[in-house]
């Protein structure tokens, strides 16, 4: 795996999310309410809208378009259920934090 450092920790607060790009992927950082970290693929995979304009409610993302949610946790599809978030994997090392993007693709659910 090579994990690429995004950002500190400081820099998304809990129950906050941030856009970056690593290593030429646009992904969006979630940090919960109960401190953990997450990195999904920042457009919604309906109409590719970036989700960072849409809303967290604890770990549930929802899209400002049309209204598509999201487990930030599992990347699941809460509404509809057949839509996913790519994932990426997240390490923290002391304040740091670092997503690996390598060999995993955006997902797609136009419905």
């Amino acid at each position: 795996m090579a994990f690429t450092k995004v950002c500190s920790l400081s820099d998304v607060w809990q129950g906050e999310m941030e856009a970056f790009e690593v290593d030429g992927t646009e992904i969006l950082l979630v940090h919960t309410m109960g401190g953990e970290v997450h990195a999904v693929q920042s457009i919604c995979p309906h109409q590719e809208v970036d989700l960072v304009e849409g809303e967290l409610e604890g770990n549930e993302l929802t899209c400002c378009m049309h209204l598509w949610q999201f487990d930030v946790v599992s990347g699941k599809g809460v509404n509809p259920t057949h839509a996913e978030l790519a994932k990426y994997p997240v390490k923290i090392e002391g304040e740091d934090v670092l997503v690996d993007v390598a060999g995993i693709e955006v997902k797609f659910a136009h419905a």
